[in-house]
């Protein structure tokens, strides 16, 4: 998880250069917030090409734009070279690109912006270029280029009506529940730390307040949104050589209501860990650490990389474990004291897996999780996304099959399908998917609108959820607009002559 981020601005301006498909371009810097690599990214179903799909940075919800894609490219594979560059502004997009090359210094003078148009290939939009070391810099006009692709579209936030918590469905959904977690190096190795005990990675800034007489681990403090924040060296913490340097970036860890910053020297990645992999530390060695280690498990990753995963309340000495404990006593205290009468309302959904991806449905909307039958019956002249229907305990029931709805490649695997049973208020279907994971609670505050470039799949993917303890999106379906109008006539259309149907075979 590199990340670069810019400076004030200067009488020249500054371009970040970068390659896609062999050519070289360059954003200004000023419009750039930062630089990362691929994170894990939720495509949207039905979305235009240009869009990968969407992704968590630090709880915030970013549409994540293919740069080869927007100008009219075949896409590549990523590799370890692969960024995206964060564009800031009133609405936040990330490039993905083939890899950043340079951050330059270029005189006004030096900018040829009358050759745009004429330096243009096809589908590129140019503001200008410039001429770096060998090469000739083309200036991409990233407005232009989302314009072009994009359709504008004026959104707003409409969340399930879910009401009062609804039952639990009659069969039995297997949680799952995947650890993960940020890896980083100390001293030439390599730790990590649970994804669920970081509030946020930050860059490690350059100027720190010194606290005199602290302890030699503590770096100084800084300011961080409406608090004061410690910053500890990991070196230090984990009795490892000083380096020159303070280190590149702070892991800012919470304990209940107290945030710590803990300095690496680079944040590696944030990895899904194989719990089968994970070995606790041998019991001679935590017995000659005294049992009471930093280091709560082993992971043997691949490669048989060795990961030392760090319990962070092993971080800190006793002491400074117990004023934490009273601070936190009397945060608790204050808020009890003061806390409205009214509970904090939780919603609850059915999140299940369409290839690599998950999705959720109000639980509200779903009647029930069966089992996909062995025997669906065709209907002759049925629209494609309607793969027949079956009998449900005496109930004849559409059943649409998810996939081939949202335009994703057929599977051929059947362990794991189910089929989900939703009504919405004209309807009820079944909906095959690859499994169900779980029923997922969580509070109004994690759910956000989908970005506007979800072009047409916005009227299904009005919002997403945002679980950004353990860095997953989950892309929020409305029962209502899973069928387009068309499509619910046809099934109105199928019900009037099923109705007649059976009227007809009546004794």
């Amino acid at each position: 998880m590199d990340e670069f981020r810019t400076s004030g601005a200067a009488r020249d301006p500054r371009f970040l250069t970068f390659r896609s498909a062999g050519h070289l371009y360059a954003v200004p810097a000023d419009s750039v917030s930062e630089v990362m690599r691929l994170p894990a990214i939720a495509r949207v179903p039905q979305a235009p090409q240009s869009l990968m799909g969407l992704a968590n940075l630090r709880g915030s919800v970013l549409p994540v734009a293919s740069v080869r894609a927007l100008l009219g490219r075949s896409e590549a594979a990523a590799t370890p070279a692969s960024r995206l560059i964060v564009l800031q502004g009133t609405s936040p997009v990330a490039l993905a690109v083939d890899e950043v090359s340079d951050l330059v210094r270029i005189a006004h003078e030096a900018i040829r912006t009358a050759e745009a148009d004429v330096a243009a290939s096809t589908g590129e939009r140019l503001q200008g270029v410039f001429e770096s070391k060998s090469d000739v810099v083309k200036i991409l006009d990233i407005p232009e280029l989302l314009r072009v692709a994009f359709v504008a579209r004026t959104t707003s936030l409409q969340k399930a009506d879910v009401g009062a918590v609804s039952r639990a469905p009659a069969c039995a959904l297997a949680n799952t529940v995947r650890a993960r977690v940020v890896t980083f190096d100390v001293a030439g190795q390599e730790y990590a730390l649970p994804l669920g005990a970081i509030r946020e990675i930050v860059a490690t800034p350059a100027h720190l307040t010194i606290v005199p007489g602290s302890d030699d681990a503590v770096l100084g403090i800084v300011a961080y949104h409406d608090r004061l924040l410690p910053l500890l060296s990991l070196r230090r913490l984990l009795d490892l050589p000083a380096a020159a340097g303070r280190g590149e970036q702070a892991l800012i860890v919470s304990f209940d209501d107290v945030l710590i910053g803990f300095v690496a020297d680079r944040i590696r990645a944030v990895i899904s860990v194989d719990v089968e992999r994970l070995e606790k530390l041998p019991p001679v060695l935590a017995a000659r650490l005294g049992g009471e280690t930093q280091v709560k498990e082993i992971y043997r990753a691949a490669n048989d990389r060795l990961i030392a995963i760090l319990a962070p309340d092993r971080l800190l000495r006793e002491d400074v474990m117990k004023t934490l404990a009273q601070s936190d006593a009397t945060i608790k205290s204050t808020r009890q004291r003061h806390a409205p009468e009214d509970e904090v309302v939780e919603l609850r959904f059915l999140v299940f897996r369409l290839d690599n991806d998950e999705f959720a449905l109000p639980i509200d909307a779903v009647d029930e999780v069966a089992r996909v039958p062995d025997q669906i019956t065709r209907l002759p002249k049925a629209p494609e996304f309607l793969e027949g229907v079956i009998n449900l305990r005496g109930e004849v029931l559409p059943v649409i099959d998810q996939r081939r709805r949202f335009d994703m490649p057929s599977s051929i695997a059947t362990t794991g399908k189910r089929l989900v049973v939703v009504r919405t208020d004209r309807h009820r279907a079944g909906l095959i998917v690859d499994s169900v994971l779980e029923v997922l609670r969580c509070s109004p505050n994690q759910i956000t609108s989908s970005p506007d470039l979800a072009g047409d799949s916005h009227d299904v993917v009005r919002s997403v959820i945002n679980l950004e303890a353990s860095g997953r999106i989950l892309l929020l379906l409305d029962p209502s607009t899973l069928l387009t109008r068309s499509e619910r006539d046809l099934l109105d259309a199928f019900g009037k002559d099923r109705g007649k149907t059976s009227r007809k075979t009546r004794p």
